[in-house]
């Protein structure tokens, strides 16, 4: 981050020991923090757009509120000095809040679509690649890093990537290891990157990049022995418009 720091009058420093996160998701979201934290007058949780955030507190203590669908459910991170978080967390279950365990949010985020970072992508990925363009870059504003790659794809490209995030349908009932080649035919045109038994679907999904010739939905493949098909994403829509709910 330092060496991007140009004009801008920003510090970077390590707080990790000094807040606690935890995250909101699902329908009743945005009515739960209002039950649980002093929201300032004015502010209206349930606009934030994605990634926006806004001020509150918890018993004296400010807390930050970030809007996410990083789950594939829209809700939110709340950022607060450690020494409160157990006592949010407690709140939160007071207010109607339950837990949800990582396999849970894992089946959620895969059942979205929603590529995780080293996962489904890393520093080498390039946003088309991973189809997240429409909600992580802006085609607006002035210069950022990566531009002339995203530039030079769009226009000289006409979009067009060597290969693509896609999802897959799978038959069977195991899901597939991250790193299982998937073939059409007899020839190797992708990997998989996460996969999970999905609750809603009752079989196995993955996430995998693909040859671009090979991403139209209903294209057929075979990943470890087991037949399956290319499905666009989300594999399950939800109502990405309503506000968060509950973790």
């Amino acid at each position: 981050f330092d060496q991007f720091v140009f004009s801008e009058d920003v510090a970077f420093g390590d707080v990790t020991a000094t807040f606690g996160q935890v995250a909101i998701v699902g329908p009743d979201a945005a009515a739960l923090l209002a039950r649980t934290l002093d929201v300032p007058v004015g502010v209206v949780v349930a606009d934030l757009p994605e990634h926006g955030n806004a001020r509150a507190a918890f018993g004296g203590q400010p807390v930050v509120i970030a809007r996410v669908t990083d789950t594939g459910e829209p809700g939110f991170d709340l950022f607060v000095d450690r020494t409160a978080l157990g006592a949010l967390v407690q709140a939160l279950f007071d207010a109607g809040a339950s837990p949800i365990d990582a396999a849970a949010a894992e089946a959620l985020r895969i059942e979205a679509g929603v590529p995780l970072f080293h996962r489904d992508m890393d520093e080498e990925t390039i946003p088309l690649e991973a189809g997240i363009e429409g909600r992580a870059i802006s085609f607006s504003k002035g210069c950022y890093v990566g531009q002339e790659v995203i530039i030079r794809v769009l226009h000289r490209g006409h979009g067009r990537v060597a290969r693509k995030l896609v999802g897959l349908l799978l038959d069977g009932a195991a899901a597939p290891a991250a790193g299982a080649v998937v073939r059409a035919g007899d020839r190797e045109v992708g990997h998989v990157t996460s996969a999970v038994v999905s609750p809603a679907l009752r079989q196995p999904i993955a996430l995998a990049y693909v040859l671009r010739d090979f991403v139209e939905p209903g294209t057929d493949v075979v990943v470890d022995g087991a037949p399956g098909r290319v499905a666009a994403l989300p594999f399950v829509a939800r109502e990405a418009s309503r506000p968060g709910g509950e973790q």
